[in-house]
């Protein structure tokens, strides 16, 4: 049944894209000047996680590339390279530059000199998940470097402004801002038959069951696409013929707690802490959250900066909170509410 697996994966990127002219065409424009040797202005995406930002930004940076062959792109994941020398090291790496840098003694003056070194054509960096650098270093890093063209990556915008300092927010002021939507039922249901099309059998699953799949996905692609990945594994495993109702009900569940614990995977381990906090507690408000918080850790952080992580946390349904302002708590949910 599965005769192509790596197509219904989340980081699979589609030669095609459905629903998202308008968001490609505007990154497209804001590109178009390293089409003729130059640096782009720099562009903010900004939208809910499984919106499609990181799939159209690849998907755009290799359509740019397919048509000017002196272009590099390099893709920055800041859940894993979220300090400066990591986030610089990363570019370095993706440009074939880090062979000889030294993780523990190299210092970030270094990385800096070897990039403004850089005389390649120009470069394409985007920040994903901007908002989990530890500070806004790297951002200023790059407007710097006359090479180097930045596409930032967020869900929010008001709080990646938020954790920036001023001199990093002027800069960003400039940036052209693309918003992507939350994807509706029918936007969903056309991507995973698009990837249907190429990754399964002729007639594996019919259109309704991909509705029911997009319904219970509410617009996250990927934890639709990781819906129908587990339905269809576990009718391959059975030797089925196409996917039973029985299989996606089956899944459902499953892939739902398969996103919460990638997205747990990739906390960092302060922010496990937080996260751990409440595992331990239960219900607990912000304020009782950081008291816990600082009681772990030796270095704590400033309760702004928990509050974010909070927000995040609460972004990839890793925590679920409940009322506001003062009355504001936090909860873990258990795996039947995601």
């Amino acid at each position: 049944m599965i005769e192509d697996a790596r197509v219904l994966r989340e980081e699979f990127v589609p030669n095609d894209v459905v629903h998202r002219d308008h968001e490609v065409n505007a990154l497209s424009h804001v590109l178009e000047p390293v089409t003729e040797g130059n640096p782009a202005d720099s562009a903010l995406i900004t939208g809910p996680s499984g919106a499609g930002k990181t799939t159209i930004t690849k998907f755009t940076a290799g359509r740019l590339r397919e048509n000017v062959l002196d272009v590099e792109y390099v893709h920055v994941n800041c859940w894993q390279s979220y300090t400066r020398f990591k986030a610089l090291y990363r570019i370095l790496e993706g440009l074939g530059q880090a062979v000889d840098v030294h993780r523990k003694s190299t210092p970030h003056d270094e990385l800096l000199d070897r990039l403004d070194r850089y005389d390649g054509p120009p470069v394409i960096v985007a920040l994903d998940e901007v908002d989990q650098l530890e500070d806004g270093h790297p951002i200023y890093d790059l407007y710097r470097l006359s090479k180097f063209s930045v596409v930032l990556i967020t869900n929010d915008e008001e709080e990646l402004l938020a954790g920036l300092d001023e001199r990093v927010r002027s800069r960003l002021h400039t940036a052209e801002t693309i918003h992507f939507d939350r994807y509706d039922i029918d936007e969903l249901t056309d991507i995973m038959a698009d990837r249907v099309e190429y990754g399964l059998a002729p007639g594996a699953v019919d259109r309704d069951q991909l509705r029911w799949i997009a319904d219970a996905a509410a617009g996250d692609a990927r934890v639709g696409l990781s819906i129908l990945r587990s339905a269809a594994s576990q009718a391959d495993r059975d030797g089925a013929e196409h996917v039973r109702d029985s299989h996606i009900e089956a899944a459902i569940p499953a892939a739902r707690q398969e996103v919460r614990s990638k997205a747990l995977d990739s906390l960092r381990r302060e922010q496990r802490e937080v996260y751990e906090v409440l595992r331990d507690a239960g219900e607990l408000p912000p304020r009782e959250i950081y008291e816990q918080y600082t009681e772990r850790v030796a270095d704590p952080r400033t309760k702004r900066t928990i509050r974010s992580w909070l927000q995040k946390l609460e972004r990839y349904n890793l925590v679920e909170a409940k009322g506001n302002g003062p009355n504001r708590s936090y909860r873990i949910p258990s795996a039947s509410e995601t």
